[in-house]
């Protein structure tokens, strides 16, 4: 595995992008930290306020609005395609602010010695799609949540 605490970008392809990063934490609990609205709320928009709905089952929906320090607000959603508590969660990935460029996401996690490697894998339509979102500043805000998920995780042990 890699150590913990730095978040690793590849991509692989003209239309991907690969997440990962290693958390100090067992698997079921950041598991439950991805699927519960209550510790969501709490990481992912960067640690910013965030309104979060969901109905986590196969064909339920998301809805996440990060409260961003500026005065906006940022939402995004999707739907889930796929569920295998706790080792993959394959869903839609939309920001609002560009609608109709959806991607698919795949979430792995995987647990050893205690702590669990995230490796998200994001498909896009097209390469200006996923050049796109590269170019949004879209790593420094999953770099920025997945410290905030670390912080987090260390109020839950």
């Amino acid at each position: 595995m890699n150590p913990t605490g730095d978040l690793t970008v590849a991509l692989p392809t003209d239309r991907e992008v690969v997440l990962t990063r290693v958390l100090d934490a067992p698997r079921d609990m950041v598991w439950a930290a991805h699927t519960d609205p209550a510790h969501l709320a709490r990481w992912w928009g960067r640690g910013n306020p965030l309104d979060v709905e969901i109905d986590f089952r196969v064909g339920g929906r998301y809805r996440f609005v990060e409260h961003a320090p500026d005065g906006n607000a940022y939402a995004f959603r999707g739907e889930f395609l796929e569920i295998a508590a706790p080792e993959r969660i394959v869903q839609t990935f939309e920001f609002e602010g560009a609608p109709g460029h959806v991607a698919v996401e795949t979430l792995v996690f995987t647990e050893q010695d205690g702590r669990t490697m995230v490796t998200g894998t994001t498909r896009f339509d097209t390469a200006a799609e996923r050049d796109a979102m590269v170019g949004s500043g879209m790593e420094e805000g999953a770099r920025q949540s997945y410290r905030a998920l670390e912080e987090y995780l260390v109020t839950l042990v």
